[in-house]
């Protein structure tokens, strides 16, 4: 279980760098991610907290650039 929830969020944080996210963007996903897939540890937890991360450095790059 461990090695696909890492498998899950390596995933997501490589979706987010090539779209062509940037830097608080890719580490909010890739964070999120890991959170979601350690309180939750099933894979809508783990999207779902890369979904929050990603949104969250979006909103930290809209307030500091």
């Amino acid at each position: 279980m461990l090695k696909s929830t890492i498998g899950i969020a390596l995933l997501a944080s490589l979706a987010g760098v090539a779209g062509c996210a940037t830097q608080a963007e890719t580490v909010g996903a890739a964070s999120g991610a890991a959170l979601g897939a350690a309180i939750g540890g099933g894979t809508i937890a783990t999207v779902g907290g890369a979904m929050v991360g990603y949104g969250a450095g979006k909103k930290y790059d809209e307030h500091h650039h």
